[in-house]
């Protein structure tokens, strides 16, 4: 799928330097953890989880575990939400619940369940874009970009590796 050039919010660059910033802010408030999860809702957000874990690897001596959320982002109850991999020791761990954008918050609102199950230190999430449109008690912790929309409008991210790389306002 191409988009317009005059659609582009974020370039692969900026998209890259929000993630650096991002894990720097993670790294800093958990500085006295020796290991932490981030789980990506699939598909964008498990990729930026995926690219966090790397960035946060350059950066910091922490040990990070990537999971894998799915779930049906419109109807949440209509299949179970999963987790992969399953029943991961989460007893006293902190988790970064990380999505590509935070729009209505239902789709983080959704799978903060998956960590209610267990006593895990703290949850803390982290989205790239930020659409302050939330309709769910969700706030993030970590932002890359946050902007106001109409609800008529769109965010879409593109995280391959392709000439299409980035985050556009449609």
């Amino acid at each position: 799928m191409s988009f317009s050039p005059s659609s582009r919010i974020l370039t692969r660059q900026e998209i890259m330097q929000k993630i650096k910033r991002m894990a720097f802010e993670i790294y800093e408030k958990n500085f006295e953890e020796s290991s932490l999860y981030l789980a990506g809702i699939h598909e964008n957000g498990y990729k930026l989880a995926e690219l966090l874990a790397a960035e946060l690897g350059r950066i910091s001596p922490l040990t990070i575990q990537l999971l894998g959320i799915t779930l049906d982002k419109i109807h949440p109850l209509s299949q179970p939400i999963v987790l992969d991999p399953a029943n991961p020791h989460l007893e006293g761990q902190v988790v970064i619940l990380v999505d590509d954008v935070l729009n209505s918050g239902k789709t983080m609102a959704y799978s903060f369940q998956l960590f209610l199950k267990t006593e895990v230190k703290k949850v803390e999430t982290a989205t790239l874009i930020n659409r302050n449109n939330t309709l769910y008690p969700i706030t993030v912790t970590y932002t890359g970009l946050s902007l106001a929309t109409t609800l008529l409008e769109h965010i879409r991210v593109v995280l391959t590796d392709d000439e299409s790389y980035g985050a556009y306002l449609i």
